[in-house]
């Protein structure tokens, strides 16, 4: 039996667990979700599995509810930060699989300093996949149980839906979050950014993610929040968006390509003890 073996990670307080495939097959998505849980397990925003070979580094992602992302931008920071410290990569380009595509990571000198290619915005309904029948989704009025609030929609390789308001307010971002996130119009579910532009060259976000909740920061979604606002004018190309966790640098090249830049720390090794769970898979009840 391969040693339960975790790397644990955050990129500005959003933290991931980071294991071998070899370690990821011994274990149930229950399991998966004890050992991401804050107080049954070692505590995470998600699982990512290194999933590739040697030579084609492959990320899949588990949320803390046992649900499959697509792409997450702290994710994938993350999980460059970690080949380059286990001697995969260095300081040159190299591409990573997703199940949202493929991306370019580079490590910089100083290895904190993590830049990820996330593609081109992709402003399509269908995309995420939202059931609206338009081309673009832009300023949607979205009916919720008490409210209508404006939306609009954009894949990063993942679902997002941005809510644009005068001035954020976490509270409000438990509240619209779940609702939002759970929404019919999307399928899939869908991850949530209520955005407050400071200025052409600043954001401030507040984040829900599906299948994890509220977190302290999240790459994907400051992609997709600067996108939008840059879609609607608000902002130029280079973009500082700022999180209750710190910030992200968002730069726009052409047709919506989005390169994403931020820092990453390392927490350390752990070794799961099989104790765990002991209680039963779902001994938490959660």
């Amino acid at each position: 039996m391969t040693p339960l073996l975790f790397h644990k990670y955050h990129g500005l307080g959003n933290d991931y667990l980071v294991c071998e495939r070899s370690v990821a097959e011994q274990l149930s998505i229950e399991q998966i979700r004890i050992i991401c849980h804050r107080h049954y397990g070692f505590g995470s925003d998600g699982l990512l599995i290194d999933s590739g070979d040697q030579h084609h580094p492959t990320l899949r992602i588990i949320n803390p509810d046992g649900s499959e992302a697509e792409k997450s931008g702290n994710g994938l920071r993350i999980y460059a930060r970690y080949l380059f410290d286990i001697g995969r990569v260095g300081h040159e380009p190299f591409l990573v699989r997703t199940a949202g595509g493929d991306v370019h990571c580079r490590v910089h000198e100083d290895p904190h300093q993590i830049t990820v290619e996330m593609g081109r915005a992709n402003f399509s309904p269908a995309a995420l996949p939202a059931l609206i029948e338009q081309p673009e989704v832009l300023n949607y009025p979205l009916k919720l149980a008490d409210e209508t609030r404006r939306v609009s929609l954009v894949s990063m390789g993942n679902p997002h839906c941005v809510v644009l308001v005068d001035k954020l307010d976490l509270a409000l971002v438990h509240r619209l979050g779940p609702q939002i996130e759970n929404h019919p119009v999307f399928p899939k579910r869908t991850n949530v950014q209520l955005v407050e532009v400071v200025d052409r060259n600043t954001l401030r976000i507040g984040i829900w993610e599906r299948g994890a909740g509220f977190t302290m920061a999240s790459g994907s979604s400051s992609c997709a929040a600067a996108s939008v606002m840059r879609k609607l004018d608000r902002v130029d190309n280079r973009v500082s968006v700022n999180m209750p966790g710190g910030q992200l640098q968002i730069t726009f090249g052409e047709d919506f390509q989005v390169s994403m830049s931020g820092p990453v720390q390392k927490i350390g090794r752990l070794t799961l003890d099989e104790d765990c769970f002991a209680g039963g898979d779902d001994s938490c009840g959660f």
